[in-house]
């Protein structure tokens, strides 16, 4: 019997370890690349001076993604997922590379940073999905959560790292030598993905794989008809783009509410401290594996990250925003995490392309629209309520200040207190809260197969 256990644990142990090396190559990439974003960013506001062509880099990086997602997605669910992440790797690297030479031969101007922008984005539509959809193949089921949570682990250490080692590498190497690396962290990804084989689903006899089969149309518009047949996944998205959008709302005003009464060096230590929260988060769901009831841990941390948007907006305090902010980020990995996990488990393996495309969509348009929708709400609307004289001055600006930047405060407070409240009815939503008993699992533990692509 030991002997046997032996036997079947072998192929799993090898795909774990598969995706471990995977994880590693994606994660060196992932610093690279944010090494390159940064530079750039640096790059494009020296030439210009402009912050509206500074932004636009942010909008070629996210309008693109979300608009190709679900062609992404169905045609992901028709290709190989190793191939697919294998060729989005080369089509940014072939960027990259782009870049550097234009670099080199003086030519580089802001349009074709945009363009190059635009090109990374389309690339990205189609690899996040792949990998997603990937480590499902690769990990045990009883193991998404801790693989979800070394995926978060690794985007958050490249939010943390790159732009401290880019300000560094700007100096000595300069924005030529910054692309080249990030070239170079392409290279390692693409090994990573060249020495390993990804295992191949288990042919399906269901209705789900009948149905997506014709035009690439229809098997676009079949994810999104694969979600709506099943209300609580459909209804889990909505509760997260909704959250998505109001914390979106005054996470882009953190800069200015913190430097209203902070200098710009304490700024950074309190950024430094929220991203340090995200990471120990991640680090702690790929060690945990979260709660066994994962909507429950979606739950909770929602409601402790509204907490966090309300305490940071009381008071003019860096210390108290700098722990909202560590409490903020840390819950993150455990809401995404857990709902990439519940996903990864209810949606079947020939859809997950479609279906993690068509989330990403949703979700992260609330985001666009939140940036869009924060600059004018602070400066129009919150900010003069709580100026000297303003409306609300001598009512809640004797509890919260009154003065520049009281009114982003008091922005970060109803948000805060919003968010709360949707979680709370969305709790209140059967749908939702027995998503995972109602709602039986669609795979069964693929990383037990043994074919290789």
């Amino acid at each position: 019997m030991i002997e046997g256990n032996k036997i079947t644990q072998r192929p799993t142990t090898r795909r774990i370890g598969i995706f471990i090396f995977v994880w590693l190559g994606q994660l060196v990439s992932l610093i690279g690349s944010g090494l390159t974003s940064f530079a750039l960013g640096v790059w494009v506001y020296q030439r210009t001076g402009s912050v509206t062509q500074f932004a636009l880099i942010s909008l070629c990086t996210v309008v693109p993604m979300i608009v190709i997602s679900p062609i992404a997605g169905a045609l992901v669910d028709r290709w190989s997922r190793r191939w697919t992440m294998l060729l989005s790797d080369c089509g940014a690297g072939l960027c990259t590379l782009a870049l550097a030479l234009m670099l080199f031969v003086g030519r580089l101007e802001v349009w074709h940073i945009y363009v190059v922008t635009f090109a990374n984005s389309i690339c990205s539509a189609f690899q996040l999905p792949a990998y997603t959809a990937a480590t499902t193949l690769l990990v045990p089921k009883q193991h998404l959560s801790r693989a979800s949570g070394l995926i978060h682990m690794g985007q958050s250490l490249a939010q943390l790292i790159s732009p401290m080692l880019a300000g560094a590498l700007i100096v000595t190497i300069q924005i030529q030598g910054v692309i080249l690396l990030d070239f170079a962290s392409f290279l390692f990804a693409l090994v990573t993905l060249l020495f390993v084989r990804f295992p191949k689903p288990k042919p399906e006899t269901t209705s789900v794989n009948i149905a997506e089969k014709g035009s690439l149309l229809r098997e676009v518009v079949y994810g999104w008809t694969y979600i709506t047949a099943r209300p609580g996944l459909l209804w889990l998205l909505i509760f997260l783009a909704t959250t998505n959008f109001l914390m979106g709302s005054v996470g882009v005003l953190a800069t200015p509410l913190v430097l209203s009464f902070a200098s710009a060096p304490v700024l950074g230590i309190v950024m430094s401290i929220g991203g340090s929260g995200m990471v120990f988060g991640s680090l702690v769901m790929s060690i945990w594996g979260g709660s066994q009831h994962l909507i429950n841990s979606v739950f909770g941390f929602m409601l402790l990250n509204g907490l966090c948007l309300l305490v940071a907006g009381l008071r003019t305090s860096a210390p108290l925003f700098a722990v909202a902010a560590f409490l903020f980020f840390f819950g993150l990995p455990f809401i995404n995490g857990s709902t990439q996990v519940i996903f990864q488990k209810k949606v079947a393996l020939n859809v997950q392309g479609r279906v993690f495309a068509l989330m990403g969509m949703i979700v992260g348009s609330s985001l666009p629209l939140a940036y869009l929708v924060a600059g004018p709400l602070a400066d129009r609307v919150f900010e003069p309520l709580l100026l000297p004289g303003g409306v609300l001055a001598k009512s809640i600006g004797k509890l919260i200040g009154v003065g520049p930047g009281r009114g982003i405060g008091l922005m970060f407070i109803v948000m805060g207190a919003l968010t709360m409240l949707t979680t709370v009815v969305a709790y209140q939503y059967s749908h939702i809260r027995l998503l995972e008993k109602q709602l039986p699992d669609a795979i069964a533990n693929p990383a037990t197969d043994t074919n290789s692509l």
